[in-house]
């Protein structure tokens, strides 16, 4: 159970991080949405709850390693 958290919370971590840096390109490329910026800043949201959460996943469960 401890490796699927860490395996998780490490998933997490990648796809917040691409969420926070390429947040404009997947806008551009993924939706037609008339105003970019509120969905860049959506997206950059998104991706750092994404690297909270897997940061506390991946930190928990890696103690007991």
């Amino acid at each position: 159970m401890q490796v699927f958290m860490l395996f998780i919370g490490t998933i997490l971590l990648v796809i917040g991080v691409k969420l926070i840096y390429d947040a404009r390109l997947i806008v551009k490329k993924y939706f037609s949405v008339n105003d970019q910026n509120s969905a860049t800043i959506f997206l950059k949201v998104i991706g750092t709850f994404c690297v909270i959460v897997g940061t506390v996943l991946f930190s928990e469960n890696f103690m007991f390693f």
